[in-house]
């Protein structure tokens, strides 16, 4: 009798048995996720309050109100992506498990951005203004469609049977894990830090503290599923896609650049537009580099007081595993806590 073909991560079909368990690695990152447990009702916004009327000048507001505008979608477009492009795909019950923990996640985010927005902007024409940006603010605008474009281009996809599905199949991946989470999202965590820097919205740092953890644990899933495609079937991951992969995080740092354009534009002492370029230059490479592709930028890290941050939390972030985390502590949560 000749042995059954092993089965590929995204071969068509629901598979439902954990064992033989055919990809270990994804329930460890599931396990791991577990344990980086926390709440919103932990995080205390009082002292920010003060620091947006009394600490901040109107080029920080500006920054700010531009920052929690582009969060308070940007977590309901990835759990949209997850929910109806990637889930189905991932044919194996241990990589759906994770997602369904990340599900979780992304409406932790929701619900933080949302209690953070209702401190931030106690006006509600400005908080509709804000869950409004998508539409009528160009730089979130130009983000949110360059989104939409990579989930749009597997929206109603209900099997993967062709070599080009699979192609757009991790094309979508890589676009969320390097481009949506790995430039948008990671700049967003640099302005916050940067603030931080100047001794200001403790609040939101500490939120924030919680949500790098898991969107590190998201990043770190979904190269793992990228890795794990590549070493199944190799020949999908070629020039052409490599040229793919180079153009699409050059698209994704150009609209980054434009929202900063947007955020800095009053003039913010200590950040520039070309600081964040360079920033991002430096993101996509490591991201590069976790794709197995030469770098093309070779920058270094501008910003400085992202230097500064706890090394564990920060600086070992591209090369970390989620297997640093552990439960969520009570109360306020810093960086130079030990976890």
């Amino acid at each position: 009798m000749s042995a059954q073909p092993r089965q590929m991560l995204l071969d068509p079909g629901f598979e439902l048995t954990l064992r033989p368990m055919r990809y270990p690695d994804f329930y460890e990152m599931y396990r791991n996720a577990i344990k980086n447990s926390w709440t919103v009702d932990e995080i205390n916004f009082q002292i920010d309050i003060t620091d947006l009327h009394h600490k901040m000048s109107p080029a920080d507001r500006h920054l700010i109100h531009r920052l929690v505008a582009f969060f308070a979608t940007g977590d309901s477009i990835v759990s949209n992506n997850l929910v109806l492009n990637l889930y189905q795909h991932l044919n194996a019950p241990e990589a759906r498990m994770y997602l369904s923990r990340q599900l979780y996640e992304e409406a932790l985010h929701v619900q933080f951005y949302l209690t953070l927005l209702d401190n931030y902007l106690p006006d509600p024409e400005e908080r509709f203004k804000a869950f409004a940006a998508v539409e009528n603010i160009e730089s979130i605008k130009k983000k949110a469609d360059f989104c939409f474009k990579w989930i749009d281009s597997i929206q109603g996809l209900k099997r993967i049977e062709t070599r080009e599905q699979r192609r757009q199949f991790l094309l979508n991946q890589i676009c969320f894990a390097a481009c949506i989470e790995g430039l948008f999202f990671f700049a967003a965590f640099a302005y916050v830090y940067y603030f931080r820097s100047r001794g200001l919205l403790p609040g939101l740092a500490s939120g924030t503290n919680w949500v790098f953890r898991d969107e590190s644990c998201h990043m770190e899933f979904a190269f793992e599923c990228v890795r794990t495609i590549r070493a199944e079937e190799p020949d999908l991951f070629d020039a052409r896609m490599e040229q793919q992969v180079y153009d699409m995080l050059e698209e994704a740092i150009e609209c980054e650049v434009q929202f900063a354009e947007d955020v800095l534009s009053g003039g913010v002492a200590g950040i520039s537009t070309r600081d964040m370029r360079q920033y991002l230059q430096h993101c996509a490479d490591n991201h590069f580099a976790k794709l197995g592709m030469a770098r093309k930028y070779n920058v270094r890290n501008p910003l400085p007081f992202m230097e500064l941050q706890d090394v564990q939390e920060l600086t070992n972030f591209f090369e970390r595993r989620v297997s640093a985390y552990q439960v969520g502590v009570q109360g306020e949560v810093a960086f130079d806590m030990n976890f």
